[in-house]
């Protein structure tokens, strides 16, 4: 993965506007990191093949960076993100890791459906 270039990552974004797409989204502090933590509570959230499309997509922030896809009843948004990957045509990762390389977000879009 390489670190996010704003206007890479805005580029591969516009490419998916007004299509249909597969959504990979997905949050964690993990177990790894709940030692960090006052609570024991670890948190995540995940979804897998989600069917959207946005009319709008926009990547904002210094670093770490946010992206949003304005959807037609709200929004889907990553924030934390640090690194970027075009996996192949049609593909876009973003992920973002922490100080120790670990992730915490990654938000992936596809033409196609992802693997099961």
């Amino acid at each position: 993965m390489n670190p996010i270039d704003k206007s890479t990552v805005q580029l591969a974004l516009d490419s998916f506007l007004n299509r249909e797409i597969y959504l990979h989204l997905e949050t964690t502090n993990g177990a790894y990191a709940v030692h960090s933590h006052e609570s024991n509570m670890a948190v995540g959230a995940y979804i897998r093949n989600g069917r959207i499309c946005f009319g709008r997509g926009i990547i904002t922030g210094d670093g770490p960076y946010r992206v949003g896809l304005k959807i037609e009843l709200g929004w889907v948004y990553a924030e934390g993100l640090t690194d970027f990957e075009m996996e192949q045509e049609g593909k876009l990762l973003l992920a973002g890791h922490d100080q120790e390389g670990r992730l915490a977000v990654a938000l992936e879009l596809s033409l196609s459906p992802f693997e099961q």
